[in-house]
């Protein structure tokens, strides 16, 4: 059995372990109520440093394209990043296993009680903090990574796009696509 490590497989803090992607993976699960993209940052490159800004953001866009939801594919390809195909498994189990019992649980109680004023009350007050947190690490994604023009104009127009005029986000995604890459390759010839 070869004891090396491969090294596009190694966090710039050093070698991850299954055990350290479960448990990594089951914080986000655990803490990311209402969203877990902005608890996925946190974890994975401000307290665990196994990614840096531009590493995430790459996984993270590359994730919203593909199909299915876009934490999911996170923590498929980072898992695979540090330990293969097993990474995978065991990063997405992290991610899953305590939102699943959580979910049966409160699915269980809404059947009971979601039609009370007050359980309507509190869903909104989540679902607005939930927006908030999605928000709020957009803009701190977006200080450190120092966009260039073209993804700021590229940005601009997917939110126009999906957020105002309301188009649904495949055709969206599928239209800028083409357009970020040619103005992207335009802007580094220049």
């Amino acid at each position: 059995m070869n004891d090396s490590i491969d090294i596009s497989k190694t966090a710039s803090a050093g070698y991850v372990s299954l055990g350290e992607l479960f448990k990594g993976f089951l914080k986000m699960g655990l803490c990311g109520f209402g969203g877990v993209a902005a608890w996925a940052h946190r974890i994975v490159v401000e307290e665990r440093r196994w990614l840096n800004d531009k590493e995430y953001a790459d996984i993270l866009s590359l994730g919203s394209v593909l199909p299915g939801p876009n934490i999911v594919n996170v923590s498929v390809m980072v898992g695979d990043r540090f330990q293969g195909p097993i990474g995978s498994i065991v990063a997405l189990g992290g991610l899953m296993a305590a939102p699943l019992a959580i979910l049966l649980a409160m699915a269980t109680l809404y059947d009971l009680y979601g039609n009370l004023p007050l359980v309507q009350a509190a869903i909104d007050g989540v679902a607005a903090a939930a927006a908030g947190l999605v928000i709020g690490t957009a803009l701190k994604m977006g200080r450190r990574l120092r966009p260039t023009r073209v993804a700021i104009f590229i940005g601009c127009l997917a939110f126009l796009g999906a957020g105002i005029l309301q188009w649904p986000l495949v055709w969206v995604v599928i239209g800028l696509a083409p357009v970020s890459l040619m103005l992207t390759v335009w802007e580094s010839r220049r």
